[in-house]
């Protein structure tokens, strides 16, 4: 539960008489003597849990000021758990689907196994978390223990099945591995799918898919962590999205490095011959050298796949890492202070939406929200006071090592959560937990409740569950059609901040957790959702309010379908693109093809038209295929399309590059009702059958549906066109994208397609 203002005031008072206070207003402050141990040495364990406190890490900011502090509990001294040369890895095997419908994990542990290492290296494995298992070594209703080494695996531990997903499964494996087999350096790495910083790692399919968020994973090190001398070398994600700067965050009070990929993980991820027989040789190499290899052997391996473009993996220098979240948090309150001004977030907001992101994020494929924090920096640029340059200068120190594919040569090493859809109550709450930065959550809270406010939802103050006062409807403008300029807040700024700091002016960062006497390890409290309850009601209308014109769109003197903005249309303006639509023979049903670029957009003027030229992507039988971008830049465009392969709903992606050629990368499921990414990217063989997917609506009540193209074999000379349009009357919508999440879409226009491949719009 969410400390009220009062009880925070009282619990604050209480712990000046424990801890030393600063940050000028009285920012919570850490015990030097959390770390300290009675005992110390090599497997140093104890049984006895921690006193419990606020919490691992601290981090504060000072409203007055906007300077951040961070506070990590440290020890006076690390030493060494393990003999000089000597390497434990623990492995959190959590096998799911990727075991259960096709044996990645069996092929991991078969590459551990591989591996020729000695006494001094070893991998030390927990299995778990699958319907079934491609070995007769694991078994599905068992939570098994092994050890790898000498290219043999001994099981050292059985238990009953038990959730991986949960917190406690977690800490004692570290609590037991760390106590059993110590070593000069020690890493952990999750095994699993995963959802980036809102979603977590290691789905239990035998328990709902239940999977590990952040603070989960925070609580189980916190746990731990005072049953160590040493910490971690490194903790790495064998996982889709989890490199992000949240979970360096929660890593950086526990671990040296953190290895991790802002991009799903396609192919069989981490190559496990590859680390193990590169430590046997280098014992003594420490966690920015084996991360090198992790990286290097990782995409080698996804080129062997074939999967090498959209692969990414990076190296986190921890140690780095507070320098940057200071600089972020100074860049961050620059950024929501010239956010205040529509016409600069408009800005700022369409150079986001440009910015490279992952794991999908379309209508297709539905949404992860990570996007790449050098972007999100680069698009907050506002001027050269912005603090920008500083940020992603410390950016450019935490990453110590990364490798990337050409889909993703720009990307700067770490995501960061941004909403490009909007999230509901439940994933802000859990964003609200693992934040950086105060502005930064102000910035997005202030987008998102924009979007309640200009949707309508949000007139008299009720969606906002703190202070009834803090906002009020006089801020609405319920003539918003007016031709008067005006907006639904005033010049000065209706959204404050204040909500997001205490009586004393400072912003306190940390979980809150409670201990668990059953399970002998610290669990996080419930986040209090209810401020983020107004985001529930939000919903995307396809009229939005703050689309206004000087011009509708019409068809113009030249045959060029246009549109003109008015000031405050443009002001709210975050995107234009095209969708087509194809006409039944019957005329009774608009059958939507997708998404178009082809749009000529003048944004210092506000007049867009398009440029669609009739070509379109389709199968060799000529049927076109729904297309929806999943990013693009001056040399490439990703597409998805929806397609039944083999009779199962899945994607196929396809890249498309600056002279039309188009690569057909695979077939993908995207996210999944769970949050999780799909790590397995299916090529096509001969025989497949592929059936295209449409969105469409009937012609006379618009009503949304779904319809089915023909069933198309794949053949061994199969190549995805990119032609003409066939013979033919399409529709053409412009699109247009609000700062807001909500978007405009103008009414149809009819256009033919001949069959010399001439495009005319119809007169009126």
């Amino acid at each position: 539960m969410k400390i009220n203002q009062k009880m925070k005031r009282i619990f604050c008072i209480i712990l000046s008489l424990l801890f030393i206070l600063s940050c000028f207003s009285g920012c919570l402050l850490l015990d030097d003597d959390f770390w300290e141990e009675e005992d110390v040495g090599s497997g140093f364990y104890s049984d006895e849990p921690l006193e419990w406190t606020p919490s691992n890490t601290v981090l504060s900011v000072d409203k007055n000021t906007g300077v951040m502090t961070i506070e990590r509990p440290v020890r006076d001294e690390e030493v060494p758990m393990g003999e000089d040369g000597t390497w434990t890895i623990f492995v959190y095997l959590c096998g799911s689907d990727l075991e259960s419908e096709g044996g990645m994990a069996t092929d991991d542990l078969i590459e551990m196994m591989s591996a020729e290492i000695g006494d001094n290296v070893r991998f030390v494995v927990q299995t778990g978390g699958a319907y079934d298992w491609y070995n007769e070594d694991v078994d599905r209703n068992k939570l098994q223990r092994f050890v790898i080494q000498n290219q043999t695996m001994e099981e050292v531990y059985s238990a009953n099945a038990d959730n991986m997903g949960d917190t406690a499964v977690l800490t004692d494996f570290l609590r037991w591995g760390v106590k059993e087999y110590p070593a000069r350096h020690m890493g952990v790495v999750f095994w699993n799918h995963g959802g980036g910083s809102i979603e977590g790692v290691c789905y239990d399919e035998n328990n709902d898919e239940d999977a590990l968020i952040l603070t989960e994973i925070d609580a189980a090190f916190y746990s731990v962590a005072s049953e160590m001398t040493d910490r971690f070398e490194f903790v790495g994600f064998d996982a889709c999205l989890m490199g992000t700067v949240e979970t360096a965050n929660v890593l950086a009070s526990y671990a040296r490095y953190m290895y991790g990929s802002q991009e799903t993980e396609p192919g069989s991820g981490w190559d496990y011959t590859a680390i193990g027989n590169f430590l046997n040789d280098n014992p003594d190499a420490d966690g920015a050298q084996l991360g090198k290899v992790v990286c290097d052997s990782y995409l080698e391996a996804t080129k062997s796949d074939e999967d090498s473009d959209i692969a990414t993996m990076s190296v986190i220098n921890l140690a780095a890492l507070d320098d940057f979240l200071i600089a972020f948090n100074t860049f961050a309150k620059s950024m929501y202070d010239a956010g205040g001004d529509a016409g600069t977030l408009a800005s700022m907001i369409r150079e986001i939406g440009h910015a490279e992101n992952f794991g999908g994020n379309n209508k297709s494929e539905d949404y992860t929200n990570m996007v790449d924090l050098g972007g999100l920096i680069e698009a907050g640029i506002t001027d050269s006071e912005s603090g920008a340059e500083e940020a992603l200068g410390a950016l450019k120190n935490v990453i110590s090592y990364q490798v990337s594919g050409s889909s993703h040569a720009s990307s700067s090493g770490l995501s960061v959560y941004y909403p490009l859809q909007v999230g509901g109550s439940t994933e802000l709450s859990v964003f609200e937990m693992v934040c950086i930065s105060p502005y930064y959550l102000a910035f997005i809270d202030r987008q998102n409740l924009g979007s309640a406010y200009a949707g309508g939802y949000c007139t008299d103050g009720s969606c906002y569950s703190g202070d009834d006062e803090y906002y009020d409807d006089e801020y609405y403008d319920d003539d918003y059609y007016d031709d008067e300029y005006s907006y639904w807040y005033d010049d000065e700024g209706w959204y404050d901040d204040s909500y997001w700091f205490d009586e004393d002016d400072c912003w306190n960062s940390y979980y809150e957790y409670e201990y668990d006497d059953a399970c002998g390890c610290y669990r996080r409290k419930t986040k209090d959702k209810s401020h983020w309850e107004y985001s529930d009601s939000i919903e995307q209308t396809g009229e939005s309010r703050l689309i206004t014109f000087l011009e509708e769109a019409h068809l113009n003197e030249e045959g060029k379908f246009t549109f003109t903005l008015d000031e405050r249309g443009l002001e709210n303006a975050a995107a234009v693109y095209g969708y087509v639509y194809e006409l039944t023979e019957d005329g009774n049903y608009f059958i939507e093809i997708g998404e178009t670029l082809a749009v000529d957009g003048d944004y210092e003027n506000g007049i867009f038209e398009d440029c669609f030229d009739g070509y379109w992507i389709s199968l060799p039988d000529g049927q076109n295929l729904a297309t929806y971008i999943v990013e693009y830049d001056e040399d490439f465009v990703i597409y998805t399309t929806p397609i039944l392969l083999n009779g199962k709903e899945t994607h196929l992606r396809l890249k498309q590059n600056s002279e039309g050629v188009i690569t057909v990368e695979g077939a993908w499921d995207g996210i999944d009702e769970h949050g999780a990414a799909s790590r397995i990217i299916t090529k096509l063989s001969k025989g497949d059958t592929i059936v295209p997917m449409y969105y469409s609506m009937d012609s006379e009540n618009f009503e949304d549906g779904e319809w089915q193209g023909s069933e198309y074999v794949v053949d061994e000379d199969f190549e995805i066109l990119y032609g003409m349009l066939e013979d033919a009357d399409y529709c053409y919508a412009f699109c247009i994208d609000d700062i807001y999440y909500d978007y405009y879409m103008t009414d149809f226009e009819l256009f033919h397609v001949d069959e010399n491949g001439d495009v005319w719009f119809y007169e009126e």
